[in-house]
């Protein structure tokens, strides 16, 4: 298999979009993902590139392709979380490996984005301790506030409606005080 879509969407994700378009949640962003990149991310569900286990670039789009797409490609449904255990292997890997020497922060930042989106409080400590040698201090204070909730409830409240789970009394409570982010 060819890597050409490694740079199509490096490419696409790190130059054509924006800062404020990856976190925006606009419908346009969402659409011109579904329409360019669906059909790529569920080849990749079927088989994962075997180039994102062994090449920092390749891995770092892969991440995004089970990270950030489905994300935008399923917002608000079950599925947008339905390949975050491949985005947060392949991170692993990526990171055990040294991968992320050598990236800038932005590249950084979207390599250990499945850290800050797991539900595993010891992955969510890792993601404090990678944002935090980001030298970023907003991206620091996501990764914090991310892990005091998995800390204290153990998973992501702001999920639990289009996940089907019910929510607790204490996170009923909490999701009036925080609006999430997404998720």
């Amino acid at each position: 298999m060819s890597d050409a879509w490694r740079d199509d969407v490096l490419k696409f994700w790190f130059e054509e979009l924006t800062p404020q378009d990856w976190y925006s949640g606009k419908d346009e962003t969402d659409a011109a993902i579904r329409t360019r990149f669906q059909p790529l991310y569920e080849r990749f569900k079927q088989e994962q590139p075997a180039s994102a286990l062994a090449d920092p670039r390749a891995a770092l789009a892969a991440i995004v392709v089970f990270d950030q797409f489905p994300r935008n490609i399923f917002r608000r449904q079950p599925a947008a979380f339905g390949t975050d255990q491949i985005a947060m292997s392949l991170a692993s890997n990526a990171v055990d490996r040294g991968f992320d020497e050598g990236m800038d922060a932005a590249q950084k930042q979207f390599m250990y984005m499945p850290f800050m989106h797991s539900e595993v409080l010891a992955d969510q400590e890792r993601s404090v301790m990678l944002f935090g040698g980001l030298g970023n201090e907003e991206a620091l204070k996501y990764a914090i506030e991310h892990r005091d909730i998995v800390a204290r409830f153990g998973r992501f409240p702001h999920r639990n409606r289009v996940l089907g789970r019910t929510s607790s009394a204490e996170e009923e409570a909490f999701l009036k005080e925080h609006a999430g982010y997404g998720q």
